[in-house]
């Protein structure tokens, strides 16, 4: 078989529709990690560093199942951050800090892609591709939101459980954590199996969602 016969029989309707679920989701959880190492560096901690998590490689954040379930749920996880507190000044406070500065990213990067969308979408609005573009810069909005809120969650391994530990006393702290090896078992089965998370998180991500919306209102303006 011909490269041409090769290319003539894909089916690039799919293989885009592909590219505009994965590209977003890499690039939530890109943003997400490298804040995650980022702000543990600021604090005092290089472990992030001398891994080399502070980059905008995928491929350095990425967990397989967390990707998948980003895409098919808009919850999903990466590779988490290897954080040493001993490193920290105050590891309760930069411990929350270093934890919420992923989801926080979300936030932000939520709010800059819509910007983005509401600026360029005149001029992109005229084209097929530009079409595209455009459906590829909201989802990546509401992925990164989805996100963001989902790892607020206070189940181990997510964010959330690591805020914990600056208001919980440390003996509860500890029992938390000692069921950390099972809270990727918990998650997947509240996402897949139930609804315990889905409707509630979904509810919470639109709000957010809906909340930074008028960025893109504001942004369309500036192009009149």
């Amino acid at each position: 078989m011909g490269l041409k016969q090769v290319f003539s029989n894909m089916d690039w309707p799919y293989l885009l529709s592909l590219a505009l679920s994965v590209i977003p989701a890499l690039i939530c959880i890109t943003i997400h990690e490298m804040c995650h190492g980022f702000a543990a560096y600021k604090l005092g901690d290089r472990t992030a560093a001398a891994q080399g998590r502070l980059s905008l490689n995928p491929l350095r954040h990425l967990d397989p199942l967390g990707l998948l379930m980003l895409i098919l749920f808009h919850f999903g996880w990466a590779k988490p951050v290897s954080v040493n507190m001993a490193n920290f000044k105050n590891p309760k406070r930069d411990m929350a800090i270093t934890a919420l500065a992923g989801p926080a990213s979300n936030i932000v990067l939520a709010a800059v892609v819509l910007f983005f969308y509401g600026f360029f979408y005149k001029m992109l609005a005229g084209s097929q591709i530009g079409k595209q573009v455009i459906q590829m810069l909201i989802q990546t909005a509401y992925l990164s939101v989805c996100l963001g809120v989902f790892n607020l969650i206070p189940i181990p391994p997510l964010d959330g459980s690591k805020v914990l530990f600056a208001v919980l006393p440390k003996n509860m702290y500890n029992l938390l954590m000692r069921y950390e090896r099972y809270g990727f078992i918990i998650l997947t089965f509240l996402v897949v199996f139930t609804d315990a998370l889905n409707a509630p998180i979904s509810a919470v991500s639109t709000a957010v969602y809906n909340w930074l919306s008028p960025i893109a209102t504001f942004a369309y303006n500036l192009m009149k």
